[in-house]
C-alpha cells in the first residue's frame, strides 16, 4: 500500500466520502488510488475556486467534511476566495494539496510555492506530510481538526513521493471528535440579570444558533422578557420558513444597521459577534451597536447554543410559547422585476425542503421579509464577501442536501467569477436552478462609491459595467451544458421556476432587472 492507498482509506474510514477535485501532475498517484478504492464520490470542477465553494455549500448541509484534491500552491491559491467564504462560515473542509517531492522542492522548479503558507491565513490546522508513513497519520488528524466544532479548514499538503513510495503503517483508524463546548454557567446567569432587569436588549444569534430549534428557544426567552432577536447579517445556514420563527437580521447598510441596533443598551451574543461595518466609511463609526451598550456573550462560535439557550430559559422560567404566523403564502407577483416581487415568486413557488444559496448582493437585501411565509427551507449566505462563491455554494450544496431543490439567486457580475460550476452541474445532474439577476453591472459597487464619499467619471462607470458587450447568460448556460431562458418579468421568472421545479436535473434563468 502507497502513501495514496493509506490517505483514501483514511478519509473513508473517518467519514469523508465525497472528494471535490481539480488535479494535476503532483496528485496522479491520488487519482489512481481513488480509481482503485470504491467509496468516494469523486466530483470535478473545471477551476480551483468552484472545488474549494462547492466543498464549502457541502458541509453547511451535510454538516460532515468532503475532501477537496488541488493541484500545488497555484492551485490552492485559485482556491483561496471560496476557502475564506468557508472559513467565515464555518465549514468543514479537509484540503488535499499536492507538492513537489520532497527531494525535488530544493531545486525551485516553477510550480514550487509556498503553499503552507498560503494555507495558514484559510486554515485551522496546516500541515505537511515528510514521510509515506505519516500521511495516514496526519490525514485522520486533519479530519479530526475540520470536524471540530464549529467547523475548521483542515490543509494537508502532499508531496508527491509522501503518495507513492510505500506506506508500511496501512490507513489510520478514525479519531475522536471534541464535543462542543457547553456555556459557562457564570455567563447564564449574567445573561438571565441582564433579562429580568433591562427591557432595551437584544439577542443576537449567528452560526450553529440559527438551526430551527435555537431560534425556538431564543424567542421563548425574548417572549418571557421583553427582548427582541436578530440573526448576523450574513450567515452559513438558517433554517427558515413556516413554523420557524421570522426572523430578520442586521442590515448590511451601515446607516441602516446603525439605527436598527440604536435601541439597545444590552447585546446579548449567542455563537454571533458584536457588529461591525463590513467596510469602514468616512465619518461612520466602525462599530454599528451603541458606544454605550454593554455586550454579554453567552456562546462563543464553537459552542452549544442549545444547551446555553435551554438553561438560560430554565433560569428565567420562559415557558414554551408559540412561534408568530408569518401570514399566508404569496401569490407569484407579476410586472417588471422587483426585489421584493422576486422575493414574493419564489416564496410562492418553493418547493417543500428546498435550499436557496444566496449571492443576489445588493438586489437581494429584503428577500428576508418576504419569505417568511414560504415552506420550511434552508437559507445559505456568502458570508466572506469574496464574490463568486453563488454556483459552486449551489452546486455542493445539491450534493450534500441529497435530492433537496437549491435555488441559486445569483448576481451576473459574481457568477463569472465562477460560472465553471454550471458545468459540474451537468455533468452530476443536479437539481439546481440558477436565478441570474441580469442588470449588466457591479451595481453594489455604485452604492460603495457614494458611500465612500467619492464621484465616479466616465472612467469609473465603464470599470462598474459590464455592458458593450451584453453577457448573454443562456448561451453562456447552453455551453456548459445547462438548459437556460431569458425574461423580463416576474410572471416569466415564475413560470420557468415552476418549470425548473418539476425536472430532475439543472436550468437557468436570465432575469433581466
Amino acid at each position: 500500500m502507497n502513501g495514496a492507498e493509506s490517505l483514501v482509506h483514511t478519509l473513508l474510514g473517518s467519514g469523508v466520502d465525497v472528494c471535490f477535485a481539480n488535479p494535476g501532475t503532483s496528485e496522479m498517484h491520488f487519482v489512481a488510488a481513488l480509481d482503485r478504492i470504491p467509496g468516494m464520490r469523486c466530483v470535478l470542477g473545471l477551476q480551483e475556486n468552484v472545488v474549494t465553494g462547492m466543498a464549502d455549500g457541502y458541509w453547511r448541509m451535510a454538516r460532515k467534511p468532503a475532501a477537496t484534491l488541488l493541484h500545488c500552491g497555484p492551485g490552492l491559491a485559485n482556491g483561496l476566495a471560496n476557502l475564506h467564504n468557508a472559513r467565515r462560515a464555518r465549514a468543514g473542509i479537509v484540503n488535499c494539496v499536492g507538492d513537489q517531492a520532497t527531494y525535488h522542492r530544493p531545486l525551485d522548479a516553477q510550480l514550487t510555492a509556498d503553499t503552507e503558507g498560503w494555507a495558514r491565513g484559510v486554515s485551522a490546522w496546516t500541515r505537511t506530510a515528510q514521510r509515506a508513513e505519516d500521511v495516514a497519520r496526519d490525514a485522520a488528524v486533519a479530519v479530526q481538526a475540520a470536524r471540530t466544532s464549529p467547523g475548521q479548514i483542515a490543509t494537508l499538503i502532499l508531496p508527491s513521493d509522501t503518495c507513492w513510495d510505500e506506506a508500511p503503517g496501512g490507513p489510520a483508524a478514525p479519531l475522536p471528535v471534541p464535543a462542543a463546548p457547553q456555556a459557562d454557567p457564570h455567563a447564564i446567569h449574567t445573561a438571565a440579570r441582564a433579562l429580568r432587569e433591562r427591557k432595551d436588549v437584544l439577542i443576537l444569534l449567528g452560526g450553529l444558533a440559527l438551526t430551527a430549534e435555537a431560534q425556538a428557544l431564543a424567542w421563548r426567552i425574548a417572549q418571557a422578557t421583553g427582548a427582541k432577536v436578530l440573526a448576523e447579517m450574513s450567515n452559513g445556514r438558517t433554517e427558515r420558513g413556516r413554523g420557524r420563527l421570522p426572523l430578520e437580521r442586521v442590515p448590511y447598510p451601515a446607516d441602516l444597521a446603525i439605527e436598527a441596533l440604536k435601541p439597545y443598551r444590552t447585546l446579548i451574543l449567542v455563537n454571533s459577534k458584536a457588529p461591525v461595518g463590513f467596510f469602514a466609511y468616512p465619518g461612520k463609526p466602525s462599530r454599528h451597536h451603541r458606544e454605550d451598550a454593554d455586550i454579554l456573550l453567552l456562546t462563543r462560535y464553537e459552542a452549544d447554543p442549545i444547551q446555553a439557550l435551554t438553561a438560560l430559559a430554565e433560569e428565567l422560567g420562559a415557558p414554551p410559547v408559540a412561534l408568530p404566523d408569518a401570514g399566508p403564502r404569496p401569490e407569484v407577483a407579476r410586472g417588471a422585476p422587483t426585489p421584493e416581487g422576486l422575493a414574493r415568486t419564489l416564496a410562492a413557488l418553493m418547493p417543500e425542503d428546498a435550499v436557496v444559496a444566496d449571492e443576489s448582493v445588493s438586489f437581494g437585501r429584503g428577500f428576508f421579509k418576504e419569505t417568511h411565509c414560504a415552506p420550511p427551507h434552508d437559507w445559505l449566505q456568502i458570508t466572506g464577501g469574496a464574490i463568486g462563491c453563488g454556483i459552486p455554494l449551489a452546486t455542493g450544496a445539491a450534493i450534500g442536501a441529497g435530492g433537496r431543490r437549491v435555488v441559486n439567486l445569483q448576481a451576473d457580475g459574481s457568477g463569472m467569477y465562477t460560472l465553471q460550476g454550471l458545468w459540474t452541474q451537468a455533468r452530476e445532474k443536479l437539481p439546481v436552478t440558477t436565478v441570474v439577476l441580469s442588470n449588466r453591472k457591479y451595481a453594489i459597487l455604485l452604492g460603495e462609491y457614494q458611500g465612500v464619499g467619492a464621484n465616479p467619471g466616465r472612467t469609473a462607470m465603464d470599470m462598474l459595467d459590464l455592458g458593450n458587450p451584453d453577457l448573454d447568460w443562456v448561451k453562456l448556460a447552453n455551453g456548459m451544458g445547462v438548459e437556460a431562458a431569458k425574461t423580463t418579468t416576474l410572471e416569466g421568472c415564475g413560470d420557468l421556476m415552476q418549470q425548473s421545479f418539476d425536472r430532475d436535473g439543472p436550468f437557468l434563468i436570465e432575469l433581466e432587472i
